[in-house]
């Protein structure tokens, strides 16, 4: 293998697929792209419903676990995390959400992030982007990455959208348009009823250029640093440990966890923590691994009779095989199903300038990110709170990337968590108990006789637990504990970028995969010192800012 190249970019995950793509547009540079996992191309990553045998295991993703939670009562919590080409996106549920406009505005005007509000980062959410459905102002029907809606057909949509509307939430038939607020069904990254992971939508179809090289199953152990300059990584690649030199820089996307881990392996970090592992210090920056942040995420378990619900029963088997024959020859169906069909963004206060908490309206009864299923038929809600207070950190469990890092969301340590989940709760509830939805329940075995705010409160304690979505332990800023810059450029260091979720300096009312992505397309044109996108017109901006809802479902 070559050893020697232009950029070297560390995990294949969102953020790495789009670099490798598009910085080998330039057949003048070369390019090597380090996945520590597989392909990322198999039945089970692009067939949809594939994601019922990744999330729970091992398979495909690294299934890390957090320290107890003081928050959940000593619990340990779940973090599944991608492990092959394409990262998280080819594990997850394929809900494509940007999140609130106030998010990116709040980055620039208050966290020190000039360059990325929302009228910045538009652009590239449009560049990126290959909608099937809409196409205007905010969205975009050329970019790589597929757009689509469902191709499921399951009856439970509709009967999802009349519990809410009868629970007195609006509609809307788009998340990522003028207005957030409200209830629908998700759009999803999915082309042809399958899945389409950030490397299938950007990196396979250039893996035959000369000037890219992508190596599967190779472990980045640290990067090298000629004084404060990076130069390349050390590497073990299928089993060779090895040395690549990056003439001109290194990009670390290596996800929310894994990125802080590598720099502080490679002695970059909280100086007094990296010498207690006896670990050289290259460089004293000590917000990294520091302001990780989740969502926390409550979920509702109900029994059904339903056999549209998936679940494990004999006329359930009967119809998933027959679902299997129809996914076969037409792609659609039960089989193209992401699980999390359906969604809402609501207000637990009438002064929120934004929705406060996410719904996932799931088609099963999830109990423990379906580690622990259950016999029957069932249907669940997911409720998150967007913009949490507390903040966690990812720690060293030793001197090398051969342990796991020490992983604390903190969740629910803030009180005021817990007061504004509780309130989520109760919101959630509404829609689930309303008859549209109410008829087809038949049991309740988490929330049947939760009901006072207290007790409320408890059984979030009991089952919050993550909702996949950490960020911001490398963020973006310019205060002492910021870890990159608005280039994404390591402070105080030459020839390193970050490049992932752990750079958002805090929380997006959303999904965290489109954001990436589009963070990394804004890399590339930073990096290139010319635009590929048009800036948003002053027409534009007074309609993103003033427009109504879109039209309602």
């Amino acid at each position: 293998m070559n050893t020697e190249f232009d950029y070297i970019i560390i995990g294949g995950g969102s953020g790495g697929s789009v670099m490798a793509a598009r910085l080998s547009e330039d057949p003048n540079v070369t390019v090597c792209l380090l996945e520590a996992g597989g392909e990322g191309n198999s039945a089970l990553v692009n067939t949809p419903l594939g994601i019922v045998g990744m999330v729970p295991t091992k398979i495909n993703n690294w299934a890390f676990e957090t320290v107890p939670q003081k928050g959940l009562n000593g619990r340990v919590g779940y973090q599944p995390r991608g492990k092959a080409l394409g990262g998280s996106s080819a594990i997850n549920a394929m809900v494509y959400i940007r999140g609130h406009q106030t998010d990116y505005d709040r980055w620039a005007r208050e966290e020190g992030c000039q360059g990325w509000s929302f009228n910045d980062v538009l652009p590239y959410f449009r560049l990126s982007e290959g909608n099937e459905v809409f196409n205007n102002e905010y969205h975009g029907q050329d970019g790589p990455l597929k757009v689509s809606q469902l191709r499921s057909d399951n009856p439970f949509q509709n009967i999802y959208l009349q519990a809410a509307k009868e629970a007195g939430f609006k509609l809307t038939t788009d998340f990522n348009g003028a207005d957030q607020e409200g209830v629908g069904i998700y759009q999803v990254t999915q082309t042809n009823g399958e899945r389409c992971s950030v490397a299938r939508a950007y990196l396979f179809p250039v893996l035959k250029r000369p000037n890219l090289s992508v190596y599967t199953q190779a472990m980045v152990e640290r990067i090298l640093f000629e004084g404060k300059r990076a130069t390349g990584v050390q590497a073990t690649v299928q089993g060779t440990a090895t040395r690549l030199t990056a003439k001109r820089e290194v990009l670390l996307a290596a996800g929310a966890f894994q990125s802080p881990q590598l720099l502080m392996v490679s002695g970059v970090g909280d100086a007094h923590e990296l010498q207690q592992h006896g670990i050289p210090v290259v460089h004293h920056l000590p917000g990294v691994g520091k302001n990780l942040q989740d969502h926390p995420d409550f979920v509702f378990g109900f029994n059904t009779r339903h056999t549209a619900t998936l679940g494990i029963s004999l006329k359930g088997a009967w119809h998933l095989l027959t679902q299997f024959l129809r996914y076969r020859k037409e792609r659609r169906g039960l089989i193209s199903c992401n699980f999390a069909e359906g969604g809402g963004f609501l207000k637990i206060r009438s002064d929120s300038t934004a929705p406060d908490v996410q719904l996932h309206f799931v088609i099963a009864m999830v109990d423990d990110h379906a580690r622990k299923p259950s016999l029957g038929h069932g249907l669940s809600c997911h409720v998150c709170l967007l913009r949490p207070k507390s903040r966690g950190t990812v720690k060293l469990a030793g001197p090398g990337m051969d342990k796991a890092p020490v992983i604390d969301p903190a969740f629910l340590e803030h009180p005021d968590d817990v007061k504004d989940l509780v309130e989520g709760f109760k919101l959630t509830r509404k829609i689930m108990q309303a008859p549209a939805l109410a008829r087809h329940i038949s049991g309740d075995p988490f929330t049947a006789n939760v009901n006072t705010d207290e007790e409320i409160a408890q059984s979030l304690r009991n089952r919050v637990d993550t909702v996949y979505h950490p960020i911001g332990t490398c963020k973006m800023g310019v205060d002492s504990m910021a870890v990159v810059d608005t280039e994404l450029r390591v402070h105080g260091l030459e020839g390193l970028r970050v490049i992932d979720a752990s750079v958002m300096p805090s929380l997006i009312g959303g999904n965290t995969n489109a954001p990436v992505v589009m963070m990394a397309e804004k890399l590339v044109d930073l990096m290139r010192g010319q635009s590929r996108v048009a800036p948003v017109s002053t027409t534009a901006q007074s309609q993103i800012v003033a427009s109504p809802s879109l039209e309602v479902v």
